[in-house]
């Protein structure tokens, strides 16, 4: 019989984890049984801080390496090891070649490859064999029409993605597991904001399944890859998209 909390015993770290698709996989993952430490450079809502004792929301750019350390010290403090790490912090600014800035090159990179690489490497002294990470592109990095607008954010996914297929072999010498997840477009806030119905509805024909995903059906497919069933699953991306591609 299949045990209704399959993560009991085991600590996550969740990076962007108070809102959207973070907040979706934190409460996700505290429901299969684990200890989630879920950080944002936000306050926490209460919908996530009132999940104690197996959710402890922390304040933290996870793009800094000094709040990284401290977010991974924290975690360590409290629960004595570290299982499962989800980097999910991420921008989506937008500018093609003509308007492309040094600074937001830098601080998309900085935030959505530095952060997630740094926090691996942070993390990983303390976890053991069995281990989990998933760091989080997007189904944009596998289209073959892309608005030129997207090259900073579509930039820091390609070598995120490319981190994913080097960090399986590296930490596959400890036993843990290194995937990545590459949604679709998801019916988060940020998503969402500033959108007109007539966008969406051209969105949503993008899509076979004629509709937006939703953050919880993102969160479920990192639980697999959290868990046992991921035992053997490792350097592969996982497009999260109902078949838009």
């Amino acid at each position: 019989m299949t045990s209704p909390t399959p993560l009991s015993g085991k600590t996550a770290i969740i990076t962007g984890g108070t809102k959207g698709i973070g907040a979706a996989i934190a409460t996700h993952l505290v429901s299969l049984g684990a200890n989630v430490t879920p950080s944002s450079r936000l306050s926490p809502p209460p919908s996530l801080s009132q999940l104690p004792p197996r959710a402890l929301a922390l304040r933290g750019d996870a793009g800094s390496i000094p709040d990284i350390h401290a977010l991974v010290s924290h975690t360590v403090a409290a629960y004595g090891k570290i299982d499962i790490v989800i980097a999910n912090a991420g921008v989506l600014p937008m500018a093609d070649l003509a308007h492309l800035t040094e600074e937001v090159y830098d601080a998309t990179m900085r935030l959505n490859t530095k952060g997630p690489l740094f926090l691996v490497q942070a993390a990983a002294p303390h976890m053991s064999a069995g281990g989990r990470i998933v760091l989080v592109s997007s189904t944009l990095a596998h289209a073959s029409v892309v608005d030129p607008a997207y090259l900073p954010y579509l930039a820091s996914k390609g070598a995120v993605e490319q981190m994913v297929r080097v960090l399986s072999k590296d930490l596959a010498r400890k036993g843990i597991m290194v995937n990545g997840i590459a949604p679709g477009p998801t019916g988060t806030e940020l998503f969402l904001k500033g959108k007109s119905e007539a966008v969406l509805e051209r969105i949503r024909g993008l899509n076979p399944a004629g509709r937006i995903g939703e953050p919880e059906e993102v969160a479920r497919v990192v639980g697999f890859l959290s868990g046992e069933g991921a035992a053997w699953v490792s350097g592969q991306m996982l497009r999260v998209n109902g078949g838009m591609a």
